[in-house]
């Protein structure tokens, strides 16, 4: 082949797809393209359906006021979880330790207020005990190099065997009237923990959006090495990233505590993998697959949604926990469907 042979292939390599009407390049999926609205909405639309089919079966008691709000109570909690638990994952790593987190920082505001201690100082308390949890995750998994599954999943185990400690493996009560106010107190006419939930969600969509910290954290879950090639300290964001998913677990922790009225060493458990589902749901969201505040909101929704309206309509616990999976396992397939062929 002549040099001017090798110039027009180079040229025809490197020349970007046509518009128009062109078909799709070999290796790409023409279905792709037709995918991508339905792919980016699906969750908005399942969301939808979800809301529309439980309004239909029991409109009496699902389209009511105090329906949603009891739907909001009750995944505050959840959404201040999910929504610090999208930090890490823009990142590109998971925190499996935020529901022991949690746990183990509503028993240490129980144990610091039942030992006399004010409630601004038992909350700091708290609050320091998951900035500390999620220091560790950091340095395991940003400047020890450990995989976020491992350290998280150590962690996770500690915690839990810390909080246990912490209770003594007993339920701790009576805790002061004026810390309840925190989860069971109103506002307009709402529970205070949905206001906190919109509040921490609120900070951290600014954050992501409009800070410096929060385009380093996305620049270094999209490439970690060009980031760092840019000037990114990559360890450190990544370090930020684990101590805010500390705190904000340690703040669900509290209010989850003030509005149970009680602490266990187990209390906050269930809410990890939940947090997790949402964020993921989320995902699917965005064009890019990456995680965002949100899609999370919206995942976070939709969990709320089918297990009010599953507990409505007298489905046992099982089968919802059987049902979120399978919503899970399909929203999360339908998004990689929809990415392949224009990867």
């Amino acid at each position: 082949m002549n040099t001017a042979q090798k110039t027009q292939a180079e040229n025809k390599a490197a020349a970007p797809p046509l518009p128009g009407n062109v078909s799709a390049p070999a290796g790409k999926r023409p279905y792709a393209s037709a995918l991508g609205p339905i792919k980016s909405g699906g969750t908005i639309i399942g969301f939808a359906l979800l809301v529309a089919a439980f309004g239909l079966m029991r409109p009496d008691v699902f389209l009511t006021f105090g329906n949603l709000r009891n739907v909001l109570e009750q995944v505050a909690i959840l959404a201040i979880i999910a929504a610090v638990q999208t930090v890490v994952m823009v990142v590109g790593n998971f925190d499996l330790s935020v529901g022991a987190t949690a746990s183990v920082s509503g028993a240490v505001v129980a144990q610091l207020l039942i030992a006399g201690q004010g409630t601004a100082v038992a909350v700091a308390g708290a609050l320091v005990v998951g900035a500390l949890v999620g220091a560790v995750n950091g340095y395991l998994t940003a400047y020890l190099k450990l995989s976020a599954f491992v350290a998280t999943l150590a962690t996770m185990t500690s915690v839990s065997g810390l909080a246990f400690i912490t209770t003594d493996g007993t339920t701790l009560f009576g805790l002061p009237q004026g810390f309840m106010s925190l989860g069971q107190g109103r506002w307009l006419g709402l529970p205070i923990p949905i206001f906190m939930a919109a509040a921490v969600a609120l900070v951290v969509w600014f954050v992501l959006r409009n800070t410096t910290i929060g385009r380093r954290w996305h620049a270094v879950g999209g490439n970690a090495e060009v980031a760092k090639l840019s000037g990114v300290n990559v360890n450190r964001v990544r370090f930020l990233a684990f101590v805010v998913a500390g705190v904000g677990a340690a703040l669900a922790g509290v209010v989850l505590t003030s509005r149970l009225a009680s602490a266990t060493a187990t209390s906050g458990d269930s809410y990890m993998l939940l947090a997790i589902a949402a964020v993921f749901l989320g995902m699917t969201i965005s064009k890019e697959g990456t995680a965002n505040i949100g899609g999370t909101l919206i995942g976070v929704g939709i969990l709320g949604v089918l297990s009010n309206g599953l507990n409505i309509i007298g489905v046992s616990t099982y089968v919802q926990q059987f049902l979120t999976g399978i919503i899970i396992i399909a929203a999360v397939a339908f998004s990689r469907l929809g990415n392949k062929g224009v990867s």
